[in-house]
């Protein structure tokens, strides 16, 4: 019971810790906040930016995990959903290595559009897909007993999972890219932003690469 309780909590830890590097990556929009608020009535739009900036990346988080969430009360094949959610992220990831360039679509999105822009964003970066091993994991544990429950029940409880998951990551996100746009905007100004940017796309890439194997392993690896 330790064990499981434990292995539950590192997972919604992981939730909430890749939340919070999403947050701080300037990338996932917390920027147009700052920039909401220089062009408009000051901090009253930075947060009013941010509620978009949140709605959209929960949408992106929510559109990967909830088909798995639908596919995972398959019993049978779940060491093959798992295998073949890792395989996805570590092919997605492979491929932001090898294709840096960001997709053009992306610069077709006017900055008003807040919200569209944070799911395109995050989907075109493989948001979702660095929770997804994770979210499955957190399926696994927590149905240890999966095989006494209806398929109905198991279904429902996935799909309840998904939405947790995919809100405790998007506040960690919002709250993160808040509290930098906030100090941005009040304190550091818009220089930092210019001298201090960094990029993460090699970062990012990695992270997601490494959390596929991780998957991947945790799908290989026999449970006693």
């Amino acid at each position: 019971m330790l064990v499981e309780t434990w292995s539950t909590a590192s997972l919604w830890l992981a939730v909430v810790g890749i939340g919070i590097f999403h947050g701080v990556n300037p990338g996932m929009g917390w920027p147009l906040a700052v920039s909401a608020a220089l062009m408009g009535k000051g901090e009253r739009d930075l947060f009013a930016a941010l509620v978009p900036l949140a709605g959209g990346h929960f949408l992106a988080m929510a559109v990967i995990l909830l088909p798995f969430g639908a596919m995972t009360f398959l019993l049978d094949w779940q060491r093959e959903i798992q295998i073949s959610a890792a395989v996805l992220v570590i092919c997605f990831a492979l491929g932001l290595l090898i294709y840096r360039r960001h997709p053009r679509f992306l610069a077709r999105i006017r900055p008003t559009q807040l919200a569209l822009w944070s799911f395109a964003m995050a989907t075109a970066h493989g948001a979702g897909l660095m929770l997804l091993p994770i979210y499955l994991g957190i399926c696994k544990v927590s149905e240890l007993d999966a095989g006494h429950q209806a398929a109905a029940s198991l279904m429902t409880g996935n799909l309840v999972n998904a939405v947790a998951v995919a809100f405790v990551h998007s506040a960690g996100m919002i709250v993160t890219g808040g509290i930098m746009a906030f100090a941005v905007h009040r304190w550091l100004g818009m220089k930092f932003v210019s001298k201090s940017w960094f990029n993460l796309d090699l970062v990012w890439a990695l992270s997601l690469l490494l959390v596929g194997v991780l998957g991947l392993y945790a799908a290989l690896t026999p449970h006693a």
